[in-house]
């Protein structure tokens, strides 16, 4: 029985659209879950002041704490910024302390032009393998966002009644990026889309989302 699931993202608003999904439907099932930031957008932008900074920052934190509410989560900041990042190595050792009791984790996928998602994928797939050679049984799977799309392959799809899509995008929504109010990157277009795309692959007839097995971790599938 799964008991704790974590979704680890590199940036604010990567760990609900990796495993948002995931997240709501282990939460009704009386799961204890968790999305975990590792790094803080743009706190480093070099024209911000210090007050700038720190506003930034707070208003990150404050929308992670309420996409995660809404999916009936909890939400951590694992303390990093870009220039703070540890090594893979370091890093890998901090999140075998911290996954010690968490049975299912959902990172990135590796095919990633964003070096800090390729560096989060790296970090969490070494822990999870140690963990795993160390006899746990946790579980590791990667979430799809459109970062990081390079040679994703759907092998587990799975539907979303329209009351968990419309949570799941009322938690996206609770982002200024998401809303289009950082960049014009079409977030809201895409995952509206992409779930009529793998209703298709999959032919659910509902909205669907897909993930990827840690294959080269992973004995057998779910």
């Amino acid at each position: 029985m799964v008991k704790r699931v974590v979704s680890i993202g590199a940036h604010s608003l990567d760990a609900e659209l990796l495993g948002g999904p995931l997240l709501l439907k282990y939460s009704k099932a009386g799961a204890h879950c968790s999305t975990w930031h590792v790094t803080q957008g743009r706190l480093e932008d070099p024209n911000a002041n210090e007050e700038e900074k720190e506003a930034y920052l707070k208003k990150l934190l404050d929308q992670n704490e309420a996409a995660a509410k809404v999916l009936g989560a909890d939400t951590k900041w694992l303390g990093y910024v870009s220039s703070t990042m540890p090594s893979t190595e370091d890093f890998a050792k901090r999140l075998e302390e911290d996954l010690a009791d968490v049975d299912l984790v959902i990172t990135h996928w590796k095919g990633s032009a964003h070096p800090r998602h390729v560096n989060t994928h790296d970090a969490v797939t070494s822990a999870v393998k140690n963990m795993r050679l160390k006899g746990s049984n946790i579980k590791l799977m990667y979430g799809e966002t459109f970062e990081d799309l390079q040679s994703f392959m759907p092998q587990a799809y799975f539907t979303l009644t329209d009351e968990e899509a419309e949570t799941w995008f009322k938690a996206l929504k609770c982002y200024t990026v998401f809303n289009g109010g950082v960049n014009d990157l079409p977030y809201n277009e895409y995952y509206s889309s992409i779930m009529k795309v793998h209703e298709f692959e999959a032919n659910t007839n509902k909205k669907t989302v897909a993930y990827m097995y840690a294959s080269l971790i992973e004995n057998e599938l779910f």
